[in-house]
């Protein structure tokens, strides 16, 4: 669930870190999974989902994120209701929207849905456990996901123009289809860029180490003002996929 009237992020335990430039843009936030997100930024006087058509970059980082890794771990995802396909360096889509980002043979990342709800990743981090003795089931282990990575959303019809200038592979649609995962450079740092759509607007998940955030928030937030990009609030994306 949100709540939102005049919320200040500094007030809860999980904030992004680019919360500050946030707030001096003038977002208004909401709590969710414990944590402020930026949902709009009412003072602009424009459409937040016009911009999000065209050219815009949000924060998404505090919305729940996760994963396992290690010998057994689709297996065991599987088990728990899953869907994940054979392919690494692919996305698959789950009943509630939620992505299984398959990185490796034994790694996947979980991304939730705009929702943020947090239901499919709970459960997993409750189900998962050491088993009492050895010798112990192939599972793979959670990994901290929420704690190491920051998660932007990059779309719009620019996009992928953009990103030709800050990242050396293709991520046109014809080249990077929906699911496709680029585990590349962005602006000089590792990142990940899962490619995804809302509704008919393209768009791209954008993931890399939680402690150079403000650094790539900023090096997006320059690459976009090329094309009129705009930053928007998670309000305009779920207006967008609704």
């Amino acid at each position: 669930m949100a709540s939102m009237t005049g919320l200040d992020p500094a007030t809860l335990k999980r904030r992004s870190f680019v919360y500050r430039k946030l707030a001096a843009a003038g977002a208004e936030f909401a709590e969710i999974n414990g944590g402020a997100i930026a949902m709009r930024y009412p003072a602009r006087g424009e459409s937040e989902t016009d911009s999000a058509r065209r050219m815009a970059l949000a924060d998404l980082s505090v919305l729940p994120h996760g994963g396992f890794k290690g010998r057994g771990t689709v297996e065991w995802l599987t088990a728990q209701g899953l869907t994940i396909g054979a392919d690494s360096n692919k996305a698959y889509k789950q009943a509630g929207d939620e992505l299984a980002a398959r990185l490796a043979p034994t790694e996947i990342f979980l991304l939730d849905s705009l929702a943020g709800s947090g239901t499919l990743i709970n459960r997993l981090n409750g189900a998962w456990q050491w088993a009492a003795s050895a010798p112990r089931p192939q599972q793979g282990y959670p990994t901290p996901r929420q704690d190491s990575h920051a998660w932007f959303m990059v779309t719009g019809q620019y996009a992928p123009e953009m990103f030709s200038k800050i990242c050396g592979v293709d991520l046109r649609p014809a080249h990077c289809p929906v699911g496709t995962i680029a585990q590349t450079s962005v602006a000089k740092m590792s990142a990940i860029v899962i490619r995804t759509d809302l509704g008919q607007t393209i768009a791209y998940h954008l993931l890399a180490d939680i402690a150079s955030a403000d650094y790539l928030w900023t090096c997006v937030e320059d690459a976009i003002a090329e094309y009129d990009g705009r930053i928007v609030g998670l309000a305009a994306l779920r207006a967008l996929q609704a």
